[in-house]
């Protein structure tokens, strides 16, 4: 889809109209962008506290509104913008292209892969954009193991893992299963690194524990999830996810072993190993990842630019990631079948 394609459902060519769901740390990222871009005009926002939303307007020169349904349904929008729970990723988005808007949300783009089927197919027959942010890919650890990748061969083995502890456990809505989703479907980018790396999946086989809040089975002070990944081109990938109270020393490891050297990336860094001396790696910032992200959707809504992940793509790792779901709660290894 190209910008022609666009043109006629913009009442003014020269900006965009914008209605953002949410007022946390991305949609702020979100809003000062379109705020200091001339070829968008942040419109709309709604919010779950209307004090914070009241305030978030007010720094950025928007209406409040009520709900995210009475947005999505304003003729004076072209886009919506969805950095909300999870949950509602789906509805919102379903609605929004219902009603003739572009579309962006964070991953995942819902919690159910058939639903994020049909949200595709349906921006497809409406003609409009439908874009996952998925910043793993864009961040300069992604693309400094991409770069490297070639040194060390055939790669045999991949291991991801990052752990985050924490004294008390957020009472946020990422402890809560029905409104993030299963930890690797609400943590996607974990699995979408290794499936950008290494393409389609045979089998996925996971387990997971959580360990709750009193007696609710939906919120939880700690979670862990382990999953590996037979990749038809033969490589294993595990990927290693825990957050919480449970926890007491963080640990975020990529590790790649090839046939002919090995990779390490921390935060700080990476290294090359082929030898009795480590050859360091440099890996880019993480910052301004949202900027840049936005501003790549303005410039494929105005030019036809292209963007740097396909819908598909997206949409196949929700599927591994719901597989790993089936998995865990199963205890059963799923095939995944090569469409």
């Amino acid at each position: 889809m190209t910008a022609s394609n666009f043109s006629n459902t913009i009442s003014d060519p020269s900006t965009i109209r914008v209605g953002l769901v949410g007022t946390g740390y991305v949609a702020k990222s979100r809003a000062q962008t379109l705020y200091s871009d001339q070829r968008s005009h942040l419109v709309a926002v709604t919010g779950h506290s209307p004090e914070t939303t009241a305030a978030f307007c007010q720094e950025f020169n928007a209406q409040l509104v009520p709900n995210w349904l009475e947005l999505v349904q304003r003729d004076d929008l072209d886009l919506i913008i969805i950095s909300t729970i999870n949950r509602d990723h789906g509805a919102i988005a379903k609605a929004a292209l219902e009603n003739d808007k572009h579309v962006v949300v964070e991953y995942p783009l819902c919690l159910d892969p058939q639903q994020g089927q049909e949200l595709i197919a349906l921006a497809s027959r409406r003609q409009k954009l439908l874009h996952v942010e998925h910043l793993e890919l864009l961040g300069g650890l992604h693309n400094a193991i991409k770069a490297a990748l070639e040194a060390i061969g055939t790669v045999f083995y991949a291991r991801y893992s990052t752990i985050n502890p924490q004294r008390p456990a957020s009472d946020r809505w990422t402890y809560q299963n029905s409104l993030f989703g299963f930890p690797l479907v609400g943590a996607l980018s974990r699995l979408h690194r290794l499936t950008d790396l290494f393409g389609a999946v045979a089998s996925v086989n996971a387990q997971s524990q959580f360990w709750n809040v009193d007696s609710d089975r939906d919120r939880y002070r700690s979670c862990w999830c382990q999953t590996q990944l037979h990749f038809t081109c033969g490589t294993i990938g595990e990927v290693v996810y825990g957050k919480g109270e449970t926890f007491w020393e963080s640990e975020n490891l990529f590790t790649l072993y090839g046939e002919a050297g090995t990779l390490i990336f921390t935060p700080k860094g990476g290294q090359l190993l082929q030898g009795d001396i480590p050859q360091p790696i440099e890996v880019g910032s993480r910052s301004g990842l949202f900027v840049r992200d936005t501003q790549m959707v303005l410039d494929h809504l105005f030019d036809g630019t292209p963007l740097y992940v396909s819908n598909a793509d997206s949409l196949y790792t929700l599927k591994v990631a719901d597989a790993a779901r089936q998995s865990a709660e199963t205890g059963e290894t799923v095939i995944l079948t090569q469409s």
